[in-house]
């Protein structure tokens, strides 16, 4: 899991929160979510460069040189789901 903070299931989510200043990239976080919420291997699923420009997507959250954005999500639909990564750092899957 990318932070000590416990997943959440509910019914047809999985909400799960990630570290913005830690070692695991962002790409892994959310490919490691869409796994757990499909109950499947993470080497099961699609890349996620698929779906969306993994790079950017790290980008768009890393910290900056004046902290970290405050605000913000970007939302794609990935191997069947559509997830949602916000600046709060929270990784939301749920089905479409």
């Amino acid at each position: 899991m990318s932070s000590p903070t416990p997943a959440t299931e509910i019914g047809d989510h999985h909400s799960m929160h990630y570290d913005r200043l830690g070692d695991e990239p962002l790409s892994v976080a959310v490919a490691d979510a869409v796994a757990t919420f499909l109950d499947e291997d993470i080497t099961e699923l699609e890349p996620l460069h698929y779906s969306i420009n993994a790079d950017a997507l790290e980008r768009l959250f890393e910290p900056r040189a004046n902290g970290l954005r405050p605000n913000g999500a970007v939302s794609f639909e990935y191997s069947g789901c559509l997830v949602t990564v916000t600046a709060a750092g929270e990784i939301r899957v749920e089905t479409v």
